[in-house]
């Protein structure tokens, strides 16, 4: 299990990460989100040994993170980190050695995951010849060669078609189902959505949200009403309870404050409406969450 247990970072006088805890456990795939400059990078190098907390702790399976565990991380960056002029034979020959893995073992694992990442022929092609595509599916490569326990993925869709996309997540569910345990970070909500039962959003270095998603979202009571049906929008507008009324070319969207709501719509509804249908109620997205929850933190 990794446990970061009430860490903080200083830089100077400047507070980057503010006494954050959370743990994640074998198999599951944790979020840890957040506006650019809230202190996932940070967190991250702190995670991976590379900084030192000003307070706090971090240990993985019990043992403080140092080079004698590094070994079992991986980490693929948001920015890409390859070095382009070697092969990808050789780029990839170069991070498992660093990962303490023989040459044999790096080859076999290499064409193992070639295959499954459908680059098999581009194994002795330099990487600077490469679509952005599929240089970054030679980062996620690098990043999962030694089968880490611990994975770490900063934007792992980056510069991705929608069907490279479906050939990571994939791979990132494969892992999770042997045990890694991983932490997801995205800008993109609707993916996060995707893998994370339990996560974090960061800003300016400590935890605004936290907890199970499902948890979080119960919390913010707030849901959505989507809606066929000929029907005057205004008269849903005047209904208590009614936050707003998003009217589409083929239904609307009605935002509203809690439960208690959905029925005096139905009301309304049955009552006026014409040829209804659709009437479906649907929690609020991470992302419609997101915006609210650190929009209010940033105007306090």
């Amino acid at each position: 299990m990794l446990k970061v247990d009430g860490i903080t970072k200083y830089y100077g006088d400047f507070l980057a990460v503010d006494h954050l805890s959370f743990e994640v456990k074998p198999g599951e795939i944790f979020g840890l989100l957040g506006v650019n400059g809230a202190g996932k990078t940070t967190t991250f190098r702190m995670i991976m040994g590379l900084l030192e907390p000003s307070s706090g702790n971090i240990t993985l399976n019990g043992k403080k993170i140092d080079y004698s565990v590094t070994d079992e991380i991986g980490f693929l960056t948001e920015e890409r980190s390859l070095l382009t002029k070697l092969t990808v034979l050789e780029q990839c020959i170069y991070y498992g050695t660093l990962k303490g893995m023989t040459k044999e073992k790096i080859i076999s694992r290499l064409k193992e995951l070639l295959a499954r990442f459908e680059i098999s022929e581009y194994i002795d092609k330099p990487i600077k010849q490469l679509s952005k595509g599929n240089q970054q599916k030679v980062q996620f490569i690098t990043s999962i060669i030694n089968e880490p326990k611990l994975l770490i993925l900063d934007e792992p869709f980056s510069g991705l078609d929608p069907f490279n996309v479906e050939l990571f997540k994939a791979e990132i569910k494969r892992m999770s189902e042997a045990g890694s345990m991983i932490i997801f970070s995205s800008h993109r909500m609707e993916h996060v959505e995707l893998f994370c039962k339990k996560l974090v959003i960061m800003l300016h270095g400590r935890p605004v949200i936290e907890g199970y998603l499902h948890d979080i979202k119960e919390q913010y009571r707030k849901k959505n009403i989507f809606i066929r049906a000929d029907i005057n929008p205004e008269d849903l507008k005047q209904i208590e309870g009614v936050v707003s009324v998003d009217v589409r070319p083929d239904e609307m969207e009605v935002k509203i404050r809690d439960n208690e709501v959905i029925q005096k719509v139905f009301e309304v509804v049955s009552k006026k409406a014409k040829n209804v249908l659709k009437f479906v109620v649907e929690e609020p997205s991470l992302n419609e969450i997101f915006v609210e929850k650190v929009g209010e933190e940033y105007d306090k």
